[in-house]
């Protein structure tokens, strides 16, 4: 008999272990909480260890943008041979003597920041003609891929062991970046064959690992017990500003239908956006914010907007299909120290002073 699955809304923050697939682990997280619905915000290779955002219920709407965002990786390179996957899973293709040197390492590095050009390795879930790369590379096929452009924002050596040639590396990249790919090529500067024999995702934008629980630890936990850990839905928003609305604005946004915000009476609450704040500048047209009901007893997040400034317009882009629970205070931005307060009428003015 199949069990029985609720419709749970919120964000877990996964540790997966080594040996599965994002979505064996999703796939058992999801079981334990028997919940109906879920997804993941950006995949981890079987090897990899490390956080995996899951998404419940209303949660998976929102998850799509930590797929654009950047993530922060802990790997070790080792060097003296190459895999035919990039890491210590595949066989390997090629060997040789090395004596790679911290020294020589450190020159390297700083060759691979900021943009660069990366191919995207055979095994891979990039698609050929509706066939993934990597059932191509099972079969022995190898095709042609274009280069593709990514960022490489941070790029440093942690731990260096020169008798095993081994390198331990942390890098933070934009998305779409193979670390694999990224070992290959250090290795290759260095005139040298390389792979990844360990890979850990340490952050994916503001989330850190660090307030990740294993699979086993949300497992131990009794199924009411784990649900209560997960995090809000508005969770995966809080980089955006937020914005509270009373009860009958509210209702024309939960219909999908736009709401003018001109009175100076809607008190409005707007956190800074990412890690750099909000960018209150005259040239700004349209704002994403993430909604709030305010009621009497607290805030119920509703979705996510496009504020037009100058015409005092919110248009719903993506909605939550029922109301969540209340918060006492409007959530802050995560990541953030600031929290501005003002109506709109202080922030149009802000923004078009002069």
């Amino acid at each position: 008999m199949a069990r029985h699955s609720d419709a749970i809304d919120g964000v877990a923050l996964l540790n997966k272990p080594s040996g599965l697939s994002s979505n064996q682990a999703l796939q058992q997280l999801r079981r334990h909480l028997a919940a109906a619905k879920a997804g993941h915000g950006g995949t981890l290779d079987p090897m990899a260890t490390g956080l995996l955002l899951i998404a419940f219920g209303e949660a998976t709407k929102f998850a799509q943008a930590w797929l654009e965002a950047d993530k922060t990786y802990t790997f070790r390179v080792v060097f003296g041979a190459a895999t035919d996957t990039g890491d210590a899973t595949g066989a390997v293709v090629r060997t040789a003597e090395t004596s790679v040197t911290e020294t020589a390492l450190q020159a390297v590095l700083p060759q691979f920041l900021g943009e660069i050009e990366q191919i995207p390795p055979m095994v891979s879930a990039l698609k050929r003609d509706g066939k993934p790369l990597y059932q191509l590379a099972r079969e022995g096929v190898t095709v042609a891929r274009e280069p593709r452009r990514v960022t490489i924002h941070l790029m440093e050596c942690i731990a260096f062991d020169e008798a095993a040639q081994r390198a331990v590396l942390r890098a933070t990249v934009s998305k779409g970046t193979y670390i694999r790919a990224l070992a290959e090529a250090i290795g290759t500067t260095l005139g040298v064959p390389a792979h990844v024999d360990q890979l850990h995702r340490d952050a994916v934008g503001p989330f850190s690992c660090d307030a990740a629980l294993s699979l086993a630890a949300w497992c131990a936990l009794p199924s009411e017990h784990a649900r209560a850990r997960l995090l809000p839905v508005d969770t995966l928003v809080r980089h955006l500003p937020a914005i509270a609305l009373d009860s009958a604005q509210a209702e024309r946004f939960r219909h999908g239908q736009p709401v003018t915000l001109r009175e100076r009476t809607n008190a409005h609450r707007l956190a800074p956006q990412s890690n750099s704040g909000v960018q209150l500048r005259a040239t700004e047209r349209a704002l994403s914010v993430r909604v709030h009901l305010r009621d009497g007893t607290g805030y119920r997040f509703l979705g996510v907007g496009e504020w037009q400034l100058q015409a005092g317009v919110l248009s719903p882009k993506r909605v939550v299909a029922k109301l969540l629970h209340s918060s006492p205070t409007l959530p802050e931005a995560i990541g953030n120290d600031v929290v501005w307060n003002r109506t709109f009428e202080d922030v149009k003015e802000y923004r078009y002073a002069g």
